[in-house]
């Protein structure tokens, strides 16, 4: 098993292997004292992996009590976080029991987001079960919902006490679930590793599934506990995310996270490039990897629509936008556009 160490507000391991989920609870319990569990999980993933990982922790002594959610983005919502802090406190749970996120990106945020609140704070467990998940949204302290302006607007930065990546999950999910996450693991070479960048042109990223997790959680530890709560260097994780987010809400949420990252990648690298933000155009590099993984290169948005969309992105600050965008191949840079401009940015990035 892999071990990555964070060192944030909070300490804990992100771990990752394959064929753990069976005595998963003895591995919290060495971090955890027996207690009431909450195990939260999609209608998805519960059916598979959902009574495995509740028998592992019943069999380390806990008491376990779980909350599925319908599968999908939408389950991220105000309605579903005021029905599980109702279910939390209708079972009495309390500040010392444990939350356990069962899922992919949906599933960790939500509960993450529970977490934060009830009692002003419980401890959760991440279980990612998606490789978005695994190599970015379980690691790091972001928690939120969506709300109807935009997604993740309402949100916290509470890390969890442990991460748990089975690998072995992975073989479940459809091909396209799969390459979604892929655009995160290029993301993390475009910003920080040319080295790793070049692996990725190189390798597949399927062969080598267990050592691209781990270098992608590297360089986000690495970020994150620089810049915890995104005040600087943080922000370079959110590259592509700005037009992404926007691309999702065009949408209403049809084009995957992945997938419209792929394409806000695209469009940043080219945009930066057209408009003078960076002096050479690395399109040429990231498409033909975001190609080789399956994902999508554009969208049939207008810049118009997408600018639209992006106004009430939590990069924006009064008059401004910060953007992310490649300063040479593994360095990315966080720029700030005038809001005024941002239009013409994304009109010359999707040409």
């Amino acid at each position: 098993m892999e071990i990555v160490k964070v060192s944030a507000s909070k300490e804990y391991t992100v771990n990752i292997g394959k064929g753990f989920l069976d005595t998963v609870g003895d591995k919290i319990k060495e971090i955890k004292r027996v207690c009431r569990v909450v195990l939260i999980s999609d209608d998805n993933v519960f059916p598979l992996y959902g009574e495995k990982v509740k028998n592992s922790l019943i069999n380390s002594g806990y008491s376990v009590c779980e909350y599925v959610v319908p599968h999908g983005e939408e389950s991220k919502s105000f309605e579903n976080y005021e029905n599980i802090l109702e279910f939390c406190a209708e079972n009495s749970i309390t500040r010392t029991d444990l939350f356990v996120a069962l899922g992919g990106g949906v599933v960790g945020d939500l509960t993450g987001f529970v977490a934060s609140t009830y009692l002003r704070g419980v401890d959760f467990v991440q279980i990612p079960t998606t490789v978005l998940a695994m190599v970015d949204s379980s690691v790091g302290g972001k928690t939120a919902i969506n709300l109807k302006a935009g997604k993740n607007l309402c949100g916290a930065f509470y890390q969890p006490i442990a991460v748990f990546a089975d690998c072995d999950t992975l073989k479940t999910l459809s091909e396209s679930t799969f390459n979604e996450g892929c655009a995160e693991i290029i993301k993390y070479g475009m910003i920080l590793d040319k080295d790793f960048l070049a692996f990725l042109q190189e390798n597949e990223i399927k062969e080598n599934i267990e050592y691209t997790i781990k270098r992608c959680v590297e360089i986000k530890r690495d970020v994150v506990c620089h810049d915890e709560f995104e005040k600087g260097e943080r922000k370079l994780l959110n590259f592509g995310h700005t037009i992404g987010h926007a691309i999702e809400k065009c949408s209403n949420l049809t084009i995957s996270h992945g997938n419209a990252v792929a394409i806000g990648m695209v469009i940043a690298t080219k945009g930066a490039y057209e408009v003078g933000m960076s002096e050479e155009d690395f399109s040429d590099v990231i498409l033909p990897i975001l190609e080789k993984n399956n994902l999508p290169t554009t969208c049939d948005f207008s810049a118009d629509e997408l600018y639209k969309a992006s106004l009430s992105d939590k990069k924006r600050s009064f008059d401004t936008i910060s953007l992310i965008v490649p300063e040479e191949l593994g360095l990315c840079k966080i720029m700030k556009l005038p809001v005024e401009d941002l239009q013409n940015f994304i009109e010359k990035g999707m040409n």
